[in-house]
């Protein structure tokens, strides 16, 4: 596990550690860690068993369906979509958090001056002369009468360091939970990759809805014509006394119909259209999407290679293992708070001085050090609780990490199964379209003939006009396959990528680290 993720991995020291606990306190510090095995399949049931490169990151992905706009789109929500820029923000967060867990391993150390007067009240100096007076034995009188004192004033002057109290962490407690801090920095720089790759895909999806949607306008724009053309046709035969009434009322309800359908369409386009630019952190009429036609642009080839490489290509994947790894510290936090703690308490080196003229005579000079053991024999249980919390959180990211391989496996299968299928299906309504308008192009020419049917008419032109609208649909879920595919199989992340995760936190923890090593 931790082997994958790189760069924190050491040898324990627990032997000893665990003799001693068991001896002092009579705990159980065994651990069984869950077995995380998860046999893979050699190639995926719709792809080749063969090996292949990442697949392109987001706009490179962009450029393969042959849309310039759709490029500038995503270029512009790598810098500015908000969902990113949480994401982001997170990986603050997490660097801040894994720097305030390690500063544990480092003393705190401060100056400590003090510049102090203090006035001893005359009355009190009063009662200790005379105190003084009694105790002598002397019997006179003016003994029992002490002298008035007006008071005095003392000086405590010190320059010095000082340090809290430091625990010198031999047995990892705080290093075990400085290397799970920071593989969580690990974990969030993932976790804002999966946020990109999601962003991408959404920006895609919305762009594909908003030129199906105009699409579908123009094909409903187009059977409104070609409805009106037919029922003036109609009512051109009503006129000559070759067509009823009941005949121009039914072309009348198709044209009615086709109309219907423009308005829920053009409220799918620009609402879509807004959604689209929000996802670009703008205000709706702060950009207006030009679109096109979603049947110009070209559909990628995509190529998933075998399920070991999509594992070590997804992000998500990568961010469960590291939280996974992250809690493998704390478990070993959580059991090594049962050994012997040595602390130094408050140590000071400087100089004190009742006058400033002599503080820094080496007559002045002090220091202080103290050290203390504690070892825990019994609280209640706290800490077995703790350790016992611990490796239950770690059975659980366990069985999610699992959960999580099988995840990318099954929707890398799906998405395959949804570009193939798709196409074949947009193959197949192409030809019901085809076939639908040689019917309609036959009726109509019965039409002009003179020769009319009305209803055999009005159901061929309902089976154009719907087989029209399903082509632009099932086109929609073709690009989209491709879409979820490119989100499954990790939106060009890579290895290279994880590394180079990994070494943007471990340089965030080195920034202004300081002169410790």
């Amino acid at each position: 596990m931790a082997t994958m993720l790189g760069v924190f991995w050491r040898r324990r020291r627990v032997t000893s550690a665990c003799v001693l606990a068991m001896v002092v306190g009579g705990c159980n510090l065994d651990w069984e860690k869950p077995d995380l095995s998860t046999p893979l399949p050699e190639k995926f049931r719709e792809g080749k068993a063969s090996s292949a490169s990442p697949i392109a990151a987001g706009r490179d992905f962009a450029v393969k369906f042959g849309s310039k706009e759709l490029v500038g789109l995503i270029n512009q929500a790598l810098v500015d979509n908000l969902d990113i820029a949480v994401a982001a923000a997170r990986i603050r967060e997490a660097d801040a958090q894994a720097r305030m867990a390690s500063s544990a391993l480092y003393p705190n150390i401060a100056l400590q001056d003090i510049a102090r007067t203090n006035r001893a009240a005359g009355t009190t100096l009063n009662l200790a002369n005379a105190a003084t007076g009694f105790n002598t034995g002397s019997t006179s009188s003016s003994s029992l009468t002490p002298t008035t004192n007006k008071g005095r004033n003392y000086g405590f002057f010190q320059l010095g360091i000082t340090a809290a109290s430091y625990t010198l962490d031999f047995w990892g407690v705080n290093e075990d939970a400085s290397y799970a801090s920071r593989i969580l920095a690990n974990s969030s720089r993932f976790a804002r990759d999966v946020v990109e790759i999601s962003a991408v895909t959404a920006i895609m999806n919305a762009y594909f809805q908003v030129l199906t949607a105009q699409d579908r306008l123009r094909i409903a724009h187009n059977n409104v014509a070609i409805a009106e053309k037919v029922s003036a046709a109609v009512q051109a035969r009503f006129e000559a006394g070759t067509a009823s009434g009941f005949d121009t009322a039914q072309q009348e309800a198709v044209v009615a119909r086709q109309r219907a359908t423009i308005p829920p369409l053009e409220q799918a386009m620009r609402q879509t259209s807004n959604t689209l630019v929000v996802l670009l952190g703008r205000t709706p009429e702060s950009l207006k999407v030009k679109g096109g036609s979603l049947t110009k642009l070209k559909f990628p080839k995509i190529d998933p290679g075998l399920p070991s490489e999509v594992l070590l290509r997804r992000p998500d994947v990568a961010q469960a293992e590291a939280q996974l790894a992250s809690q493998e510290f704390t478990v070993m936090q959580a059991r090594a708070a049962f050994f012997p703690q040595l602390t130094l308490i408050g140590p000071y080196y400087g100089a004190q001085s009742a006058l400033t003229s002599n503080l820094l005579s080496p007559q002045a000079m002090a220091w202080q050090a103290a050290t203390q053991i504690t070892q825990p024999i019994f609280d209640g249980y706290n800490l077995q609780g703790n350790y016992e919390n611990a490796k239950g959180r770690y059975a659980e990211l366990a069985a999610l990490y699992r959960k999580q391989i099988l995840t990318a496996l099954s929707e890398t299968e799906n998405a395959l199964i949804a570009v193939k299928e798709t196409g074949l299906q947009l193959k197949l309504q192409g030809d019901a379209v085809s076939a639908t308008r040689r019917a309609f192009e036959a009726a109509d020419m019965r039409l002009q003939e003179g020769i009319i049917d009305v209803v055999a008419m009005s159901v061929t032109q309902n089976d154009y006009f719907t087989a029209q609208d399903q082509e632009a649909l099932v086109r929609l879920n073709h690009f989209q396959a491709a879409t979820s595919l490119y989100q499954a199989l990790g939106g060009g992340w890579s290895p290279t990528t994880r590394n180079a995760e990994i070494a943007r936190a471990n340089a965030a923890y080195d920034e202004n680290k300081g002169p410790w090593p």
